[in-house]
């Protein structure tokens, strides 16, 4: 039997069309923690293949797969090609769902619901006599609702810069594409200011793995997928593979993504 693999998140990568399919890349955190003596296992990167008529009723854009988050039902390959499957395992997708978010359900609840909640919110017409009644016994003073007015402008403005800087910030970390780089590379390290850790060191990568990158490393100048590095330590979290092929071509730079601290 095959075995067979599930995947959820949503696309780490741009969409790439081949003639009868399209792939892109998907990425699972492992489990925090690992059997006792055993080694605790980082991300996993998924290069997923789908039909693309299965992705056309999905409804899913070039744009929209980044966003939205998927369930991939499917079994593992090494059949497919490096220079197409860039991703540590290649998975062959036989079904592709996409998953609702949060404001779809809410969007989605009965209009009775909704109608009943409005219902109990809604004061009743007897409450508004009454307190129209009582504003009009005890006359407040005029500079009091304009303070209050002046309370909320602030108030209001308050959540407009939070999400100016809530833009600000991801914005920066949005990936920058350089030039003769692999995609979403977002920024150059020196190699040897990359810290690996001891349980990547005690590894060793696949063999014909290694050499088809070292292969096309050779033949087109670049590593065919950034490192990811933790932001400020530049500790590797992911790519060590790449690593040892940048350490056997003698590369003075390598591409990389940060990975922001928690």
């Amino acid at each position: 039997m095959p075995h067979k693999i599930t995947l959820t998140g949503s696309a780490i990568g741009p969409l790439r069309e081949y003639d009868r399919y399209v792939a892109f890349d998907m990425r699972e955190k492992g489990s925090p923690s690992a059997p006792k003596g055993l080694k605790k296992s980082t991300f996993i990167s998924y290069t997923v293949f789908v039909a693309k008529k299965a992705f056309n009723k999905t409804g899913l854009t070039k744009k929209s797969i980044m966003h939205e988050k998927i369930l991939i039902q499917g079994e593992p390959t090494l059949d497919i090609p490096l220079d197409e499957c860039p991703g540590e395992v290649g998975v062959i997708c036989f079904q592709i769902t996409v998953l609702p978010n949060k404001n779809d359900k809410e969007k989605n609840q009965p209009e009775a619901k909704k109608e009943s909640k409005q219902e109990a919110s809604a004061p009743s017409e007897v409450q508004k006599n009454t307190e129209s009644t009582k504003q009009e016994e005890t006359q407040a003073p005029v500079s009091q609702p304009v303070a209050k007015e002046e309370k909320k402008e602030t108030k209001a403005v308050q959540p407009e810069a939070k999400q100016e800087q809530a833009e600000e910030k991801k914005a920066e970390r949005k990936p920058k594409t350089l030039p003769n780089q692999p995609k979403g590379t977002q920024d150059l390290v020196s190699f040897d200011d990359i810290i690996v850790p001891e349980a990547f060191l005690n590894t060793r990568p696949n063999p014909e793995k290694t050499q088809k990158v070292i292969d096309f490393v050779k033949r087109t100048g670049r590593l065919d997928e950034p490192l990811t590095i933790e932001k400020g330590s530049n500790v590797l979290k992911d790519g060590y593979r790449r690593y040892v092929v940048a350490k056997t071509v003698k590369m003075d730079k390598v591409p990389v993504v940060y990975e922001y601290q928690k």
